[in-house]
C-alpha cells in the first residue's frame, strides 16, 4: 500500500466535503429460509438509488479471510494500515469516555456478564444492562490497589466499561480473559512474554476479587476483560491528508478511535436521527464527515436477522438528508460484516459505494453484496477507500510530470 509520506505530498486542502457513512457490520449472508442477506430483503430505494448513480465493489478490512474487529476495520477505512497500526480495544473504549490515558497504563475493555454456578459463561453481555446499572458495579470495582498498582473501572455505555491499570513497568502483550462464545469458563490472562509476566499476575487477582465483589449481582456476576492496550502514536488524519474531519458517532468506542486519528468529535444524542442533525448543524465547519451507524452491528451479533433489516430500512430513510447537504462525495460502507446467520464479525468482504461527480460509473442496480460483486470497484482493500474518496473530491494533486 501506498505511505502516509507520498500521500502528504499530494494532499490538497480544499473547500469540497467528503461524507464517509459507515453501517457497522453491513455485510451479510443469505437467510436459510429465504436465500437472501439482509440487504436484499431490506427495502432501501434511497441506498439502491445511489447504486445506481455511483460505483460500487466490495472491500476487504484487513485481507481476504480475516476477520476485523471493530478497531481494524475502521482504521483501514481511514487509511491506515491496520496490521501495522494495531490498537487495542481498551485504549480506544477508554479515549471514548474522555479518559486521559498516562504513558505507562494499560486499558481493557470490559463486558459484566453472566456465569454459572459451576462458572461457565451463560450471557458474555449480562443481558445487555442498563448503562446506569453499569455504573454502580463500576463504583464497586473501582479504586483497588494490587501490588502497587491502581486499578480505575469506568462504565461505558450497557454492559462494557473500561478498566485502566496504573503503575510501573506495566505491558499490554496479554491473552484476553473473554472467550468470545457461552458455555465455557472465563480464560485465565496470559503473558504473551516474559516482561508482561507481573502485568497478567495483576490483572487476574483483579478478575478474582471481581468475582466475588459480583457475586450477588446476578446477572452481572462476573467480569469478561479483552483488548489490553497502551495508547499508541498515530499520524492524524489532517497531517496525512490535511483534512479538518469530524466524527459523529453515538458509542465511546468509535469516538475513540476518531479522537485518536485527530478528528474532532460531536455531541451525537441517541438516535440516528440526532446524527444526521449533528452532521447538519457541523457541515459548514469540517470537510470530512465520518458518521457512524452502531445498530446494525448489534442485531447482527445478535443473530437478529428480522432487526438488522429493519435498521438498515432506517438508515436508507436518512440518505436523502445526507444528500441533500450536496457532499462532493458520499462514501457508504462498512467496517466488517457482521451476518446474523453467522451471529458474529466474520470475514466476508464488505459493501462499498462512492457516489460523486467524477466517480465513473457501472451497471450496479441494487444495493446488495450480490450486485456489488459485479461492481466498478472490483474487490479492494478498505485501506484504499481513503484515497478514492479524496481523489473523487480533487483533493490530490497529480503524482508525477
Amino acid at each position: 500500500m501506498i505511505n502516509h509520506d507520498f500521500i502528504k505530498q499530494l494532499a490538497l486542502a480544499t473547500p469540497s466535503k467528503i461524507v464517509m457513512l459507515v453501517i457497522d457490520g453491513l455485510g451479510g449472508l443469505p437467510d436459510p429460509k429465504t436465500g437472501r442477506t439482509e440487504l436484499e430483503t431490506a427495502r432501501l430505494p434511497h441506498l439502491d438509488a445511489l447504486a445506481r448513480k455511483g460505483i460500487c465493489g466490495l472491500a476487504d478490512p484487513v485481507s481476504p479471510g480475516i476477520t476485523p474487529g471493530s478497531g481494524p476495520g475502521h482504521l483501514a477505512l481511514f487509511g491506515y494500515d491496520p496490521v501495522v497500526n494495531e490498537i487495542g480495544r481498551g485504549v480506544l473504549e477508554a479515549v471514548g469516555i474522555d479518559i486521559e490515558l498516562t504513558a505507562g497504563d494499560v486499558a481493557a475493555r470490559g463486558n459484566f456478564a453472566t456465569v454459572d454456578d459451576k462458572g461457565i459463561v451463560t450471557d458474555r453481555r449480562a443481558g445487555r444492562i442498563p448503562t446506569e446499572k453499569s455504573a454502580e458495579l463500576c463504583k464497586l470495582l473501582d479504586g483497588m490497589t494490587l501490588d502497587g498498582v491502581k486499578v480505575m473501572v469506568y462504565p461505558v455505555r450497557e454492559h462494557r466499561f473500561v478498566a485502566v491499570f496504573r503503575g510501573e513497568n506495566l505491558q499490554p502483550e496479554l491473552t484476553d480473559a473473554d472467550p468470545g462464545r457461552t458455555g465455557v469458563a472465563p480464560l485465565e490472562v496470559k503473558a504473551m512474554g516474559t516482561p508482561a509476566r507481573n502485568t497478567a499476575a495483576i490483572v487476574n487477582k483483579f478478575i478474582v476479587k471481581a468475582r466475588k465483589i459480583l457475586t450477588d449481582h446476578h446477572p452481572a456476576n462476573m467480569i469478561l476483560l479483552r483488548g489490553f492496550a497502551k495508547k499508541p502514536d498515530l499520524p492524524t488524519l489532517p497531517e496525512i491528508y490535511k483534512l479538518k474531519p469530524l466524527a459523529i458517532a453515538v458509542y465511546p468506542m468509535y469516538r475513540g478511535l476518531a479522537r485518536l486519528a485527530g478528528m474532532a468529535v460531536a455531541p451525537a444524542g441517541k438516535t440516528l436521527e440526532d446524527q444526521v442533525a449533528a452532521l447538519k448543524e457541523n457541515y459548514a465547519d469540517y470537510d470530512f464527515f465520518f458518521l457512524h451507524v452502531k445498530g446494525t452491528d448489534s442485531a447482527g451479533e445478535d443473530g437478529d436477522f428480522a432487526r438488522k433489516v429493519k435498521i438498515l430500512e432506517q438508515v436508507d430513510a436518512l440518505i436523502p438528508k445526507i444528500t441533500a447537504l450536496q457532499p462532493d462525495v458520499l462514501v457508504v460502507t462498512g467496517d466488517h460484516a457482521t451476518p446474523a446467520a453467522y451471529g458474529g464479525h466474520s470475514w466476508h468482504a464488505v459493501p462499498v459505494l462512492i457516489s460523486a461527480r467524477y466517480c465513473g460509473a457501472d451497471a450496479v442496480q441494487t444495493f446488495a453484496e450480490p450486485a456489488f460483486i459485479a461492481g466498478g470497484l472490483g474487490r479492494l482493500a478498505s485501506q484504499q477507500i481513503m484515497t478514492l474518496a479524496m481523489a473523487n473530491a480533487l483533493k490530490l494533486a497529480k503524482y508525477g510530470a
